[in-house]
């Protein structure tokens, strides 16, 4: 074993979460390493960002680093039900800030924001893998091994969790507990699009609808360079009745899906068909004796309206800041400070998930006579703005959805 290295913050995950927190303590004069047990580029989905991201890579000094990288521009999402077909701008919402954003291929976006925030400081260690982890309020300490089978320890004065999927400090910390989503498993790939179709605006996300399972629905994101992100999501026993293998399945499925079949006609695959099953999770609390979770690595819902980065980015300009007042001798109340706060925000985004699987922001979305000052409402949540709570359609996000949802559904019915 090496001797114990020292540290001001540890971060687990060189992710957005990560280099966000990373790129804004170490930016501060804060010595900070990162830990990230994959190599980067490495590819992830969740291409599809949300306006709100871009205040909050501002603000943490990383968005200089990604604004001249050429990425596919994005103005809002649009839907497709059978012949029906509908689209929310961003630009017209009721909250304030940015009102457009990008669409990304993550390996390239993420790298670039974790080689902003080594520029801005942070130490970042490749191939490393946390095995160990000691909870205490004033020494936390990791465990690490590299590639080559070494092994270290870390001492910091505060440790962030940043680790995604991975999750590292919810199983080491046994903070795991089950989601209230019910488990879906989503089937993707990257496609060189070859889309000719002149209704397909690429400046928006398009997310599609099955016609006979509205639980099953579909994305296609476009990129700049003529490639897309495809995938469907739903239940996982009806997705793998519908053929023998995953490949089989997306395409069959793509193909059951009137506008998707027509825009992606002349598409060509160019990655494996992926799956992942099972990424709704849930943790007990966010934080603990010198420690925080961030982003995915606490709570993660469903990807149906892209927000996952959002949170992450979020998560960690919450954060940060408390850290730093921390490590200058402030008494931090973590759980009103950061985890309150965050989690309301996520309430939200999972109101909105619950409205969508139940049907009801379907029936809200493809209403033809939205009132405009409604429609702006839900597109701020949709754009990302989960907290601001001037908005009805956040401050009682459930209720409202759901009564609007019935008004709808009463306004479309014959006579």
């Amino acid at each position: 074993m090496k001797p114990t290295e020292h540290t001001d913050i540890a971060i687990i995950g060189a992710g957005p979460s990560g280099a966000a927190a990373a790129a804004w303590l170490a930016g501060r004069g804060h010595q900070v390493r990162v830990f990230e047990r994959g190599h980067f580029p490495r590819f992830s989905i969740g291409e599809s960002l949300l306006p709100q991201c871009m205040p909050h890579l501002e603000a943490c000094g990383l968005l200089e680093f990604v604004a001249n990288a050429g990425y596919q521009h994005k103005n809002g999402a649009a839907f497709c039900r059978r012949e029906e077909y509908t689209a929310i701008d961003f630009r017209h919402k009721f909250s304030d800030g940015p009102g457009t954003t990008w669409q990304v291929e993550r390996a390239d976006f993420d790298q670039r924001l974790i080689e902003g925030a080594m520029t801005l400081g942070a130490r970042v260690d490749f191939g490393v893998t946390v095995t160990d982890f000691d909870a205490d309020p004033q020494a936390p300490g990791l465990e690490v091994v590299n590639e080559q089978g070494e092994q270290s320890r870390i001492q910091a004065r505060f440790v962030l969790d940043a680790s995604g999927y991975g999750r590292v400090l919810a199983r080491l910390e046994q903070l795991d507990r089950p989601s209230s989503l019910a488990p879906r498993a989503a089937l993707f790939t990257h496609v060189e699009d070859h889309i000719t179709a002149t209704d397909h605006d690429r400046d928006k996300i398009l997310i599609g609808i099955h016609p006979q399972h509205p639980s099953i629905w579909y994305w296609l994101i476009p990129f700049s360079n003529g490639r897309a992100s495809v995938g469907v999501v739903g239940e996982p026993e009806r997705i793998d009745a519908v053929a023998a293998d995953d490949s089989a399945r997306l395409q069959a499925l793509l193909g059951q899906e009137p506008r998707f079949a027509r825009v992606l006609e002349n598409s060509r695959p160019v990655r494996d068909v992926q799956r992942l099953a099972g990424y709704s999770a849930d943790i007990e609390r966010l934080h603990g004796p010198g420690f925080a979770i961030l982003g995915n690595a606490g709570e993660f819902l469903d990807p149906v309206f892209s927000s996952g980065v959002t949170i992450a980015l979020d998560s960690a300009l919450r954060a940060a800041p408390l850290v730093e007042r921390q490590l200058q001798g402030e008494n931090i109340d973590w759980a009103t400070q950061f985890e309150i706060p965050l989690r309301e925000g996520v309430a939200t985004f999972r109101d909105y998930v619950d409205a969508w699987y139940d049907g009801s922001l379907q029936t809200i979305i493809f209403h033809q006579r939205q009132e405009v000052r409604l429609r702006e409402m839900i597109a701020s949540v949709l754009a990302g703005y989960a907290w601001d709570t001037t908005n009805p359609y956040v401050a009682a996000s459930r209720r409202r959805l759901k009564s609007l949802a019935e008004r709808c559904a009463m306004d479309q019915q014959p006579g």
